[in-house]
């Protein structure tokens, strides 16, 4: 993964918790990167790495801690960092969540090596979608419904979120019901 999931990983605990508990983080999780470079490509186990660690010193659940980071990502990073991307795509949530089998193919321009997921639209109505999350990377599904939690909340909407079916059920990727 890129630098800037780190990066973003680091900013979710120091703004919440504090250098002193970031710094913990770090040397839990035995990651011995001193500054993360956003553009640069860095093994995904360090993330990972990061994010138990985040888990073990905060003393939360994984699974929480994936998801206050899918949901720092869109409202600090996504915003923060490409608020005009996060912009075109779409004027309401429907509109996002629509749009976002496309929104990778614009950040491959930014960051050509990344293995970015893929989002497939199956079924939608006024206020209620089904999203199927495909992705290469095991265990993110917890980050990806923050990450849809982040989007509501980025229209100013209260969104249900259900995890319909996931890999656990034995099939390739994971599959979300979304009603606003």
């Amino acid at each position: 993964m890129y630098g800037i999931v780190n990066k973003a990983i680091e900013g979710l605990v120091t703004e919440n918790y504090g250098e002193a508990v970031w710094q913990k983080v770090k040397l839990r999780s035995e990651v011995n990167v001193s500054n993360f470079v956003s553009n640069e490509s860095y093994d995904d186990s360090i993330t990972y790495k990061l994010a138990v660690a985040a888990s073990e010193v905060l003393e939360v659940p994984l699974y929480q801690v994936l998801f206050l980071f899918g949901e720092y990502w869109i409202l600090k990073t996504g915003l923060q960092h490409y608020g005009s991307l996060m912009q075109a795509g779409g004027n309401n949530l429907q509109e996002f969540l629509i749009n976002l089998p496309n929104f990778h193919s614009r950040v491959m321009l930014m960051y050509p090596n990344i293995s970015p997921p893929e989002f497939k639209i199956m079924a939608h109505e006024d206020r209620k979608i089904e999203l199927h999350y495909y992705s290469t990377r095991e265990g993110l599904k917890d980050f990806m419904h923050g990450l849809i939690s982040g989007m509501a909340k980025m229209y100013n909407e209260i969104a249900k979120i259900e995890l319909k079916k996931s890999r656990a059920d034995g099939i390739d990727h994971d599959e979300f019901l979304i009603a606003w």
